[in-house]
């Protein structure tokens, strides 16, 4: 028992029954095991109030609050029960178990708790409440500094309430509630209020004092305040009212003050002084009771420069004022225009032949106004010959054909601006896809009468004309997009058009437009097409280089497309392949005798005159280079009776050319010089040089380009 002794005493057992005592031996021995709810069981069912707030109070060391709603339940303890609900709205256990904790009288428990959960917040207020107010300053300022200014007020007005008027006054300050607090609290020391003003030399307390005085009737005095507060109104007001009306005027105007020269305006008037009622109203902005007055009295000046500076609904009503008086109409115009009323501005601006007024009112239309007004501005424009004005209302009012028979009738360039703003967008729902392509090419016709190619070429793309875009890319000349477009576009009138149009160009010195005709006819199944052009690759062997091996080559992919081309004449088919093939056999006869030349002069030379019997010759190969050959040949074994007869048919038959192009001008010279004869040097013209320009290889392996798609 000895061991039990302290908790008995600690709760209080007294003189207490056996069964009491017994269930508090058991729920002192539970209590220490640290089984807090059969330490609850054991005592329940006891109905002393002061165990119950023992009980209490160990919840508090525990911080067990279910067992203390309980204990106060049994204690009777309604407020601290009210409180410990109110408290479970925070968040921190430790700030209920303070609740608690303040509820049973334990404050240093409490202390602790909020300082232990960091609720300085809750400390503060706790301070506050048991009138610990040095450490509830301090730890606002320390940790609660959101609460500091109310923290201050609190101190103040506990200070005005034990007479610590000085003190109070400090933290008044301190909380920035002193404007209207310390003169609350001084308004029975009227001499201590008055020092306190002006020694703080705050504006708001200035006008405060100043009000008072003017309460008092001391109009000197509160005027003199209400200066120091630069409170130019009541400054105006006092001085109105002591009929010093011009002092009132000066400070007016000085300080420009709204307030004040509102209240002068009124003042003036009242006086029937219009000129300067109108004037202190401007001043004061307000600008409907200018309006008002210069209206009643007729001045008509004044009343545009206000109007203009007022807001739409003042402007309107000074333009209907104009128009009622008939008078000084383009004022009228102008401010219905600046109030937003273009209707009702142009309308006007008709009825009174008001063009300048109407050209201004044009330039700020959009296309949130009004269609039909938008269409009657373009007309007038029309009429008066501004075309381009007229253009710009017309696009504006989105009637796209309008403007443009406009542009087609006055001769307009279009601009990529107009063309653009002409152009309506697929998802819109103003002209159905049809009648939108359809006036995409308008425009794009419009443009390639104009010579504007490319945009043409946009337009007719975007309105899915494809082949007429091409045609007005061809017109422009740009080779680079023309190359570009056909690739991009994949049809096969493209690629032809394509083919033909980089066959204009000088395709023999750009290796890569040749390939591109190459492809392109390729691409576009026109192998017709390519055989002819296969064709001309021959010819400008044979022509410009000598170099009929190339020239073969040709030939033979010409012969290759033509079998394969699908032709809408097989008869015409047939006549060109076979003429194809009479090239190739001519070159090849001709290829054979220069390569066996070395071998068996004699079957050479009997090729070349065979070769010079044939009468298609000059449609493979050219005489001259026959010719030539057995030139050379005859001198070289010195028969130079021969050569001279070849050279002499070589004059007959190629008369316009210059010898030297197929015999250098030392072969004539040794031929002449053989047979005894001079150069007659008519027939000889000056020598001229002939560089074989080697070209890069362009033929490519066409079995794939020209097979059968």
């Amino acid at each position: 028992m000895a061991a039990r002794r302290p908790m008995r005493d600690f709760i209080g057992l007294g003189d207490c029954d056996k069964t009491t005592q017994d269930a508090m031996l058991n729920f002192s021995f539970y209590l220490t095991a640290g089984d807090m709810d059969e330490a609850f069981k054991s005592i329940k069912l006891i109905k002393s109030e002061t165990i119950w707030e023992n009980m209490a109070r160990m919840c508090v060391k525990t911080q067990r609050l279910d067992v203390a709603k309980i204990c106060l339940g049994n204690m009777g303890h309604a407020r601290g029960a009210k409180a410990l609900r109110e408290a479970e709205q925070e968040p921190e256990e430790e700030a209920r178990v303070a609740v608690l904790a303040i509820q049973l009288g334990m404050l240093e428990d409490a202390e602790q708790l909020y300082k232990a959960c960091k609720r300085y917040d809750l400390l503060n207020k706790f301070y506050q409440a048991s009138n610990q107010w040095q450490k509830a300053i301090e730890t606002a300022e320390a940790h609660d500094r959101v609460h500091l200014r109310t923290t201050y007020y609190n101190y103040a007005k506990h200070l005005e309430a034990i007479g610590e008027h000085g003190l109070a006054l400090t933290h008044y300050e301190k909380s920035d509630t002193h404007r209207f607090e310390v003169p609350r609290m001084l308004s029975e020391d009227l001499q201590a209020l008055e020092n306190y003003v002006n020694k703080m030399k705050d504006k708001s307390l200035w006008k405060w004092w100043a009000q008072y005085l003017e309460s008092q009737s001391d109009m000197e005095s509160a005027l003199k305040y209400y200066a120091l507060a630069q409170d130019y109104f009541s400054l105006v007001r006092v001085h109105c009212f002591q009929g010093n009306i011009q002092k009132a005027a000066e400070i007016a105007n000085e300080t420009g003050n709204w307030a004040a020269s509102y209240h002068l305006a009124r003042q003036y008037e009242s006086q029937e002084e219009i000129k300067q009622a109108v004037h202190f109203y401007t001043r004061a902005q307000a600008f409907n009771n200018a309006i008002r007055l210069c209206k009643e009295n007729n001045l008509d000046d004044q009343l545009m420069n206000l109007a203009l500076l007022s807001s739409p609904e003042d402007m309107i009503e000074a333009a209907c004022y104009y128009e009622e008086k008939g008078e000084q109409m383009d004022r009228a115009v102008m401010l219905y225009h600046k109030a937003g009323h273009f209707s009702k501005a142009l309308e006007l601006a008709f009825a009174t032949q008001q063009f300048g007024a109407l050209q201004l009112i044009a330039e700020d239309l959009d296309e949130k106004s009004d269609p039909a007004l938008l269409a009657r501005c373009s007309d007038f424009f029309i009429e008066h010959a501004q075309y381009e004005k007229a253009m710009e209302l017309l696009l504006t009012a989105k009637k796209y054909q309008e403007a443009l028979q406009l542009c087609l009738k006055q001769n307009l360039t279009i601009t990529e601006e107009m063309a653009e703003r002409m152009t309506v967008s697929k998802d819109s729902k103003d002209l159905s896809e049809e009648s939108r392509r359809e006036l995409l090419e308008q425009i794009a016709d419009c443009c390639m009468r104009q010579g504007n190619y490319h945009l043409a070429t946009k337009k007719y793309t975007q309105a899915g004309n494809k082949l007429k875009a091409m045609r007005a890319l061809m017109k422009s000349g740009d080779t680079e997009k023309i190359i570009f477009f056909a690739g991009v576009s994949r049809q096969r009138e493209i690629y032809i058009m394509a083919a033909n149009y980089l066959q204009s160009l000088d395709w023999r010195k750009d290796p890569e437009i040749m390939k591109n005709i190459i492809s392109f006819y390729t691409k576009g199944r026109a192998l017709d097409l390519l055989a002819g052009f296969y064709d001309a690759c021959a010819q400008v062997e044979i022509d410009e280089y000598q170099n009929y091996e190339k020239a073969q080559g040709a030939l033979t992919e010409a012969c290759k497309c033509l079998s394969k081309a699908k032709t809408r004449s097989p008869l015409e088919q047939e006549s060109k392949l076979t003429h194809l093939q009479s090239k190739m056999a001519l070159i090849k006869r001709f290829l054979h005798a220069r390569r066996v030349y070395s071998e068996d002069p004699k079957e050479a030379i009997r090729q070349c005159e065979q070769l010079l019997a044939e009468q298609d010759l000059d449609n493979a190969i050219r005489q001259g280079d026959v010719l030539g050959f057995l030139i050379g040949h005859y001198l070289q074994v010195e028969e130079f009776h021969v050569a001279y007869q070849y050279l002499e048919e070589m004059r007959k038959r190629i008369p316009c050319t210059n010898l030297t192009y197929y015999v250098n001008q030392q072969t004539i010279e040794a031929v002449h010089r053989g047979v005894g004869i001079p150069i007659n040097q008519s027939l000889v013209p000056e020598q001229s040089h002939h560089s074989s320009m080697e070209t890069k290889e362009v033929e490519e392996e066409v079995a794939d380009e020209v097979e059968d798609p």
